[in-house]
């Protein structure tokens, strides 16, 4: 049985020696994201990086990342899985790592392409500009905020005010379980509370979009009907409207983990997404592309990423080896 070791910031590392062979830049990759999401643990096989995952109830393998021997520690993988009585399955298969699989192991793997996963890769410069015809709508929401609130802000998320933001959060996630009690924020909301905990180890940038004097709503019944008057004051004291967070993926990628915008504001969301576009761009001008991440298969997310227009997607697959 493969011995693996629990995955931690203090072995970032580690992981970075072995990703920076791989030319793989999907967002499960992140390191920030390895280690808010689920649970890790990590094993060096034939100079290749192999990730054992327990996610949403079942356990996984990562395709080997490295320049390493990728036969060997697959046959490693197929070997742990049986000893551990589990289903041997292998996520993180981007490009042609599919074609590859099925070259080593010919019909061993049913291989099948997950849509739902698919990441948003954007040019920096459309979502910091919003030029051209296929952005009207978006500067549309764009100047209603400004009229809305033209003394409005961004300042970066630090140490200082990351208190006000977890508050900020609490009520966000508040409000969209007592709307939509069936959704399942919980992970996310799991996942986002470590990375405000160990939000400089994880190297993380961030920025909050902040209204001053003249705050206010655009629906007047919504502290009414929410009856929530107190957690409310949070947003009339602190006048946090969204808050994005991401850190870097590659040389040239920047990843944005998180964007949570007051859903009240017409054009946060928006302005939000503009802002730390700009920011990153200014701050790093080597970034060329933002990876918004997947859709999880939401049809309300998935038509929100795509009218910004992604320059490329990510596609990736996954590999289940057939019971013989």
């Amino acid at each position: 049985m493969i011995e693996f070791k629990p995955l931690t910031i203090e072995t970032k590392e580690i992981y970075t020696h072995y990703f920076s062979d791989s030319n793989e830049r999907g967002c499960e990759l992140s390191f920030a994201n390895l280690n808010m999401w689920g649970t890790h643990q990590y094993a060096i096989l034939h100079n290749n990086l192999v990730f054992f995952l327990r996610y949403d109830k079942r356990c996984l393998y990562s395709y080997p990342i490295g320049a390493g021997d990728k036969k060997a520690t697959i046959d490693d993988i197929i070997a742990d899985a049986k000893e551990r009585h589990i289903s041997c399955r292998i996520i993180g298969l981007y490009g042609s790592a599919d074609i590859s699989l099925e070259k080593l192991y010919p019909g061993k793997f049913s291989i099948s392409k997950d849509r739902d996963s698919y990441d948003y890769v954007y040019d920096i410069n459309d979502l910091a500009s919003l030029q051209g015809r296929k952005y009207h709508k978006k500067r549309t929401h764009y100047n209603k905020f400004c009229k809305s609130f033209p003394d409005y802000s961004v300042v970066p998320l630090t140490e200082n005010n990351i208190n006000e933001i977890r508050e900020m959060l609490d009520k966000w996630y508040h409000d969209r379980l007592t709307n939509n009690p069936d959704n399942d924020y919980y992970l996310e909301q799991e996942a986002l509370k470590k990375a405000l905990l160990h939000y400089n180890d994880l190297n993380m940038e961030g920025l909050i979009l902040l209204a001053h004097d003249n705050i206010r709503k655009t629906h007047d019944n919504i502290d009414n009907n929410n009856n929530n008057n107190d957690t409310d004051n949070i947003f009339n004291k602190n006048h946090i409207l969204a808050v994005t967070l991401g850190s870097h993926l590659s040389n040239d990628t920047f990843d944005v983990h998180f964007e949570k915008a007051r859903w009240d504001v017409d054009g946060a969301y928006t302005v939000i997404n503009n802002e730390f576009a700009k920011y990153i761009r200014d701050k790093y001008p080597h970034i060329k592309f933002l990876n918004r991440e997947d859709d999880m298969g939401i049809e309300g997310l998935r038509k929100s990423k795509q009218s910004y227009y992604p320059h490329h997607m990510i596609e990736k697959s996954m590999a289940i080896l057939q019971e013989v």
